[in-house]
């Protein structure tokens, strides 16, 4: 297992190198970040050319990148285009989306896997069909939209939360968009869980166990669904980076200062500062969460074993 954790880890290396330096490439080819700090005013070029010298923008893409790394490596992220420390958003911004991310990863994965093992077992039963008719439902309906009607009918005309989240992002307010957030991955958590438990329960170790009288809950929970989970936590390990920066619509529609929110703002204001950090982090969050699920498939079928 230490030299499989280890051959993993070398192999993040060139994907972290190659992933950064794509959206480094991407981001500050959008447009010239001095210019948009001064918006509609021309800049004077003797303070442009300065201003691109203590930004390392006078150099090519390859040496600003490998400087930028540099830099990343020491803790300096640099700054936004008000001057404020990139760092110093980030701590203030994944907190409160890490609060939303954890929030919405329990309600996606005890309800998906929930509804994947009722649907499983009532196999081409009428809860099998609502659940595929609910799960098909939620991934149809675009999350802005699931957004709006929950913030207007449940927060607006029922008052049962609030419509938007508070300063300092409250777990009680969180709910709600993490319910909109988890909505589409929870789907496709209940539908792979569904097609696993399935196929598993036709298999003849399933078979072994009830013939050996173990009772029914056994064989549910410690043979059938601790197999039938490797594909769904394959998909909700790499979920976690992905409901982290998949939250722009969510934190927009509930006025969260977050790492969606930062990151809108970044693109929206043209400041490759605070997007190539933040997607950094992002990456980092990627590439720990994959090699973490890959650790956990030897916990679920002891059959795994890595040389």
């Amino acid at each position: 297992m230490g030299r499989y954790v280890i051959r993993r880890l070398l192999q993040m290396v060139p994907v972290f190198i190659g992933t950064t330096f794509l959206i480094f490439v991407m981001v500050y080819a959008l447009g010239d970040p001095v210019a948009a700090m001064f918006g509609d005013r021309a800049p004077d070029p003797a303070t442009a050319a300065q201003i691109r010298h203590e930004l390392y923008l006078d150099h090519s893409l390859p040496a600003q990148y490998v400087h930028y790394m540099g830099q990343i490596f020491s803790g300096n992220f640099g700054k936004s285009a008000n001057g404020q420390p990139v760092t110093q958003i980030m701590g203030t911004a994944f907190p409160v989306t890490l609060r939303l991310t954890l929030v919405a990863f329990a309600i996606e994965a005890v309800v998906g896997i929930g509804l994947g093992l009722v649907a499983g077992l009532k196999r081409g039963r009428f809860a099998d069909s609502g659940v595929l008719a609910f799960t098909l439902l939620v991934v149809s309906v675009p999350t802005f939209v699931t957004g709006y009607l929950l913030q207007y009918f449940v927060g607006v005309k029922w008052g049962l939360a609030n419509p938007s989240v508070a300063d300092g992002a409250p777990i009680g307010d969180l709910i709600m968009p993490a319910v909109v957030l988890a909505g589409v991955s929870l789907a496709y958590v209940a539908r792979l869980t569904r097609t696993s438990v399935a196929e598993n329960s036709r298999a003849d170790y399933i078979r072994t166990a009830v013939a050996k009288g173990l009772p029914r809950r056994r064989v549910v929970t410690v043979h059938l669904l601790r197999n039938s989970l490797i594909p769904v936590v394959t998909f909700l390990g790499t979920d976690i980076g992905g409901l982290m920066a998949g939250a722009v619509v969510t934190e927009r529609i509930f006025n969260i200062h977050g790492v969606g929110y930062q990151l809108y703002q970044g693109i929206f204001r043209n400041n490759p500062p605070t997007v190539v950090g933040f997607v950094t982090i992002l990456v980092l969050i990627f590439l720990v969460a994959n090699l973490l699920v890959d650790l956990l498939y030897a916990v679920l079928d002891p059959r795994i074993r890595y040389a």
